[in-house]
């Protein structure tokens, strides 16, 4: 996950200046047509936005998936046939948009985030939707169609989902990449509990590692999620007449889901940092053990190095009163091992009593 992710033009463009980019691992482009109603249900993948136009005269809802990278011509034939606002168009483009909520007459357009693990990394995929009338249109530039679920319910729903709206069927959509998120914490809070376990047993410089990798990651999250719970709040506060009560009362449980997955991220980063400190913490408990036990062997070495100093010295003169007697004795230097030995038991039970040992 890039620290920068956003796709722009130069500065000084018009605004609504709709241009491609090469993508570095490029996407195949398909648009599915899903046409439902009570009694209806049609699925079909077109080759041009142009094929939609005879949909759009139905009384049923249109709900049109663009799943890949589009080209601008595409992208500039689905505006004119929608009329959809060319500053909208130019934020599918431009994709890493902060999530948001922009309100064009009768058109509602939303960007907003999925995250999802790629490649052992996270992930945020951009998906773009224009809510209109009786009609809706997503974009997702990920290799993968992240709404087949919401497509699955469609097909075997019978009537249920299908007597419903087309603010229905946005927020069905809202809800499985708010809902996208518990399974991607799950997998943190499995990555916290190894860390932590590696943290209580040897810590070293690959835990540092990995803990700040995590930290990153967390970090990216937030910036991506906040601003989500914002733009589903917005969409309760608006007063317009696409969206029902009954719409409304199911976006407030899709807000309360993106406050707990908002609640897990702030509580997985203070964990993060709370690692952070134990890891400095452990490394420096390390580092004055090896230290103290460093210390016990130099102090237990002083007094030996000191008697053998001595005795080292040599200084032997039968008739001078001052020479070392101990130079000629039978047992003298046996008797100093035993003194070493003495003092160095002496000085081990010391620290034992101490609790230095």
């Amino acid at each position: 996950m890039g620290l920068f992710n956003k796709t722009y033009h130069p500065p000084g463009t018009a605004p609504g200046t709709l241009t491609e980019r090469p993508a570095e691992t490029p996407s195949p482009l398909r648009i599915c047509l899903t046409e439902y109603a009570p009694d209806l249900f049609l699925e079909q993948d077109i080759a041009t936005p142009a094929d939609c136009k005879p949909y759009l005269e139905s009384p049923s809802i249109t709900w049109i998936h663009v799943q890949g990278d589009v080209p601008a011509d595409t992208l500039r034939d689905l505006g004119e046939l929608f009329e959809l606002h060319p500053l909208a168009l130019e934020d599918v483009l431009n994709s890493g948009q902060r999530p948001k909520l922009d309100i064009y007459g009768e058109q509602y357009f939303i960007a907003i985030n999925l995250p999802e693990f790629s490649n052992g990394g996270i992930v945020t995929q951009q998906i773009s939707l224009f809510f209109g009338r009786d009609y809706l249109i997503s974009f997702s530039n990920a290799a993968a169609d992240p709404f087949e679920l919401v497509r699955q319910r469609l097909r075997n729903s019978g009537g249920r989902f299908r007597k419903r709206g087309v603010d229905y069927l946005l927020y069905t959509l809202l809800d499985l990449v708010i809902d996208a998120g518990f399974p991607l914490f799950e997998r943190f809070g499995e990555r916290l509990e190894d860390l932590e376990t590696e943290l209580l047993d040897k810590p070293d410089q690959a835990t540092l590692s990995r803990i700040h990798q995590l930290k990153r990651e967390l970090l990216l999250l937030r910036r991506s999620l906040w601003p989500q719970r914002e733009v589903i709040n917005a969409l309760l506060r608006t007063e317009q007449p696409l969206m029902t009560d009954e719409t409304r009362m199911y976006l407030r449980d899709c807000y309360d889901h993106s406050v707990q997955i908002m609640d897990l991220l702030e509580t997985y980063r203070d964990m993060a940092t709370g690692m952070l400190d134990v890891y400095l913490s452990s490394i420096s408990n390390r580092t004055n053990e090896i230290m103290r036990v460093l210390t016990i062997i130099a102090t237990i070495f002083i007094p030996l190095t000191f008697i053998v100093g001595i005795y080292g010295m040599n200084f032997s003169n039968d008739k001078s009163p001052w020479a070392m007697p101990e130079l000629h004795w039978y047992y003298g230097y046996p008797l100093i091992w035993l003194v070493m030995i003495v003092v160095t038991l002496g000085l081990l039970y010391y620290f034992k009593r101490q609790n230095w040992l």
